[in-house]
């Protein structure tokens, strides 16, 4: 997980198998739906998405139809890149990444607040980033 270029043969290595078993197991994570993708790790600052902000959203009506219909829209806003939804309250918790507060707010005020369903919002702006992990930790049985 955390180095997705690794070639098969270093990889091999790392684990203990030759070449070909360790492609095959690879091949059988990725065809079984555990290895989802390959990713490059990127720097939000040097491509404009440097302000993040947390942003949880209540919904005022919570039928079948309004939930499809906020959702989908969220789907089409680049500038959120995390959507959870959740049990309890807030109903959603929203990951927004853009350049800064003035096209947080534009984003917010045109966007975000006239999305289908929602009540109230509450934006949390980030201080600092003090972990980030790519992945997920693999317990060892």
């Amino acid at each position: 997980m955390t180095d997705g270029r690794l070639a098969n043969t270093e990889l091999a290595d790392l684990v203990g198998l030759s070449p070909s078993p360790c492609l095959r197991r690879v091949r059988q994570l990725e065809s079984s739906g555990v290895i989802t993708g390959y990713h490059a790790s990127v720097d939000p600052v040097a491509i404009g998405r440097g302000f993040h902000v947390l942003v949880h959203v209540e919904m005022a009506v919570q039928d079948r139809s309004t939930i499809e219909a906020f959702e989908a829209a969220i789907t089409d806003l680049d500038e959120v890149v995390h959507c959870l939804r959740l049990f309890g309250q807030p109903d959603y918790v929203l990951w927004v990444a853009v350049p800064d507060i003035e096209k947080y707010e534009r984003f917010y005020l045109a966007q975000l607040t006239g999305l289908p369903g929602v009540a109230r919002t509450n934006s949390q702006f980030t201080m600092k980033t003090v972990k980030t992990t790519p992945g997920l930790p693999v317990p060892t049985f």
